[in-house]
């Protein structure tokens, strides 16, 4: 049995709501890049699909350096998911030396920088319901980093672990500890508690990347297993389901082609694992090969509809 403490909020929703509806308990982002892409290009013969299939899902919205004033952004996003009686699903992306310096390099420069930007980040969630991914990438790329910068990378993560169990009461943390085919399991876990975890809510896995669900379900439950066996407590996860429809193609990462949107965002009944399937990535928006990282391609977004 997995020992771990669910927040009373999420609890009392996975309860309330079952797997067929669960989705309406989450936010559709009206200024997600493929609903303003569709908004703009009525015209396109593409655009009808892509605002159905993709804009009008829920989805996450990223954090980082080009937020600007993060107070203020993450304040006035989980205000507007708020009035909408919906929970958010935000994504806090800057981390100090990010990506390693790969195609989504950039980050927080400093420290001390990061650690005002996550304590304003949390401040401003309050007690309002929300999901936060934490950096993704950046626990299972600990490698690119010497031992100083391990050890500094594990502290930012401790710290941020902090500042949202004190200052955002009601958000659920989930650490990212990358997808089923990089790290195993047990080090997976090590990771992890080095983190912070036993003060979080969970982890997430597959975000960006396209392991299908049974593979990423049994590594999120191995890797809980393993929490389990090395600290005594478990914990539940989340998994990206935005581009994994058809799983992976070999081991290509960066924009590969005949994926396909999978599952859409919904909250699992109480007890299951995953706790939630989410789309975290936003369908469309490349990873660095198609175009830049992260900028909207709609041509990607309709391949990815049609799996082709």
């Amino acid at each position: 049995m997995i020992k771990t403490l669910i927040q009373p909020t999420l609890a009392l929703l996975l309860a309330a709501t079952g797997a067929a509806n669960a989705a309406t308990g989450l936010y559709v982002d009206p200024q997600s890049s493929a609903a303003v892409w569709a908004r703009a290009n009525p015209s396109d013969g593409r655009a009808a699909d892509i605002a159905n299939r993709i804009a009008n899902q829920p989805g996450a919205r990223w954090f980082g350096g080009w937020s600007g004033d993060i107070g203020s952004a993450v304040g006035g996003y989980v205000g507007a998911a708020a009035a909408a009686n919906r929970i958010p699903v935000l994504v806090a992306y800057n981390i100090p030396a990010r990506d390693c310096g790969q195609a989504s390099a950039g980050g927080a420069g400093s420290l001390a920088a990061y650690q005002d930007w996550i304590r304003a980040f949390a401040s401003a969630l309050g007690n309002r319901q929300a999901i936060v991914v934490l950096e993704p990438d950046a626990l299972p790329q600990l490698d690119c980093l010497d031992a100083n910068g391990k050890a500094a990378r594990l502290q930012l993560f401790q710290y941020a672990v902090t500042q949202f169990k004190n200052l955002a009461t009601q958000t659920s943390l989930y650490l990212d500890i990358g997808n089923s085919s990089w790290l195993a399991p047990a080090e997976a876990a090590t990771r992890l508690a080095n983190a912070g975890i036993a003060n979080a809510h969970g982890f997430s896995l597959n975000v960006s990347n396209y392991r299908t669900d049974a593979e990423s379900n049994a590594y999120g439950i191995a890797v809980s297993n393993a929490l389990q066996q090395q600290k005594g407590y478990g914990k539940p996860f989340v998994v990206d389901t935005s581009r994994n429809g058809n799983g992976p193609n070999g081991t290509q990462w960066c924009d590969p082609a005949g994926r396909k949107i999978g599952v859409t965002s919904r909250i699992n009944p109480a007890g299951s694992q995953p706790e939630m399937t989410l789309w975290i990535k936003s369908p469309g928006e490349a990873d660095g090969c198609a175009a830049a990282a992260g900028a909207f391609s709609p041509e990607l977004a309709y391949k990815l509809i049609y799996g082709y």
